[in-house]
């Protein structure tokens, strides 16, 4: 079943798709890693590789779910009949990255909550993640407003991208003045921006492609699936290029948003939820206005968050409804309460279920390991492989070609596919197991 659902406009497909890359991993991951790399060095790398992986890369997903008009499953069964795989990969990554990420975003609607009821943060982010139901509630409503954007398909999406997306840049605006007006917020931009050649080596590299991949939502679905609903007037190449660039702005900007305000209190910059719920309430507590601050920081957060699960839990929906022809009301729903209920373990293996182990991971972790390191890397070596040699790429190269819009990169595209890209995606997945490795065997 082709999908009949376009979006309304160019600009609300751009910020959409921005918005289903812009998430949690820019504003706590990206900065860290930049800081921590090189700094500048580090920016520089992830640069080349969003242009040697990540565009090309998001061409081709975005074309070829607008020239079939399907979800990842069906459209590359339109490849190859064994190319299923590779949708399978996307949907389930999909799917299983949310039963976890709504974990968060169930801790963001908590802190957001907490701030603007009570002007300050819960007391004990360890005591809050592990209690038995509180977590599980606010994991809850994170889910049902992510079904209820989702229940009113691409027009829902595209308002609340429209809506959503302007507003976290003007937030991040707001923090940022507010951040480089503190003494010693200087320290921050020293620490992302000034070049450390001695920090810079093959982990920064490999670290930098990693980033590339996991920000701008490769091989999850998600790309097919916001293709399918583009019109065939619009310049994929552009579009891609936009987004690329917005997603990469907003992951610097948060860097000037956050570390300016953590080494202005002297505070030791962190990476993951440690430095959202644990580092940056002390920041705000030591600021004037901080509640005000932190309130305005946590809605930026959610707003982030929501928009890339939506975009996760659409990858699903779409799914279900090609193949199974589900109304857009059962599958939304039905989706979204498995998805609740699966990542259900999840939230409990920080209380209840901690001592629970998986491979030396907990279970939260290891569903994170599982989509990672398998799901991700897996879809993508066997997209370059379907696309680049068991498909004829002319028929992509000719939907980008569509109206006359210019794609005179076409060899660069297709050489990067067959052959740049693959060694990148192994690469990935090689420093994916070792870790995994290093994990599994560390208490040895």
């Amino acid at each position: 079943m082709k999908s009949t659902n376009k979006w309304a406009s160019k600009m609300g497909f751009i910020l959409a798709t921005a918005g289903a890359a812009i998430g949690l991993g820019n504003l706590w991951k990206f900065p860290y890693l930049m800081g921590r790399n090189g700094g500048f060095p580090f920016l520089a790398a992830y640069l080349v590789f969003i242009c040697l992986l990540g565009v090309p890369v998001m061409i081709t997903e975005m074309s070829l779910g607008r020239k079939t008009g399907h979800n990842p499953v069906l459209a590359y069964d339109t490849v190859h009949p064994r190319a299923r795989i590779v949708g399978y990969f996307g949907v389930l990554a999909a799917f299983f990255i949310l039963s976890y990420y709504a974990v968060i975003g169930g801790w963001i609607i908590k802190y957001f909550v907490s701030y603007a009821f009570t002007a300050q943060a819960p007391k004990d982010f360890s005591a809050f993640i592990g209690h038995p139901v509180e977590p599980l509630i606010w994991f809850f409503l994170f889910m049902l407003m992510t079904a209820l954007i989702c229940y009113f398909g691409v027009s829902g999406i595209e308002k609340a991208s429209k809506f959503m997306m302007p507003a976290l840049f003007v937030i991040l605006l707001i923090i940022i003045v507010r951040g480089l007006t503190l003494p010693g917020a200087m320290a921050g931009l020293s620490f992302m921006f000034t070049p450390k050649l001695s920090d810079f080596n093959l982990n920064s590299v490999s670290a930098a492609l990693g980033q590339v991949f996991y920000s701008l939502s490769l091989c999850m679905g998600i790309t097919i699936t916001y293709g399918s609903y583009l019109h065939k007037d619009v310049s994929i190449p552009k579009g891609c290029i936009q987004i690329a660039l917005l997603d990469t702005c907003m992951a610097v900007l948060a860097g000037i948003a956050i570390f300016p305000a953590v080494f202005a209190c002297g505070l030791e910059p962190a990476s993951g939820p440690g430095l959202i719920f644990v580092t940056l309430p002390e920041v705000f507590s030591a600021m004037a206005g901080g509640s005000f601050f932190a309130a305005l920081f946590f809605l930026l957060v959610f707003f982030a968050a929501v928009t890339s699960a939506v975009a996760l839990l659409e990858v699903s929906v779409s799914f279900v409804i090609g193949n199974w022809h589900w109304s857009r009301k059962k599958a939304v729903f039905s989706l979204s309460l498995a998805i609740f209920l699966i990542g259900i373990p999840s939230s409990l293996s920080f209380g209840p279920l901690a001592e629970i182990v998986i491979l030396n991971y907990n279970i939260f972790d290891f569903v994170c390991m599982l989509t990672d390191n398998i799901f991700l890397p897996f879809g993508g070596i066997f997209m370059c492989y379907y696309i680049g040699w068991k498909w004829n790429p002319a028929l992509l190269i000719d939907e980008i070609r569509l109206h006359g819009v210019p794609f005179p990169l076409a060899g660069p595209w297709l050489f990067l596919i067959r052959f740049v890209t693959p060694v990148m995606v192994i690469i990935v997945s090689f420093t994916g197991f070792f870790s995994i490795y290093q994990t599994i065997f560390d208490k040895f």
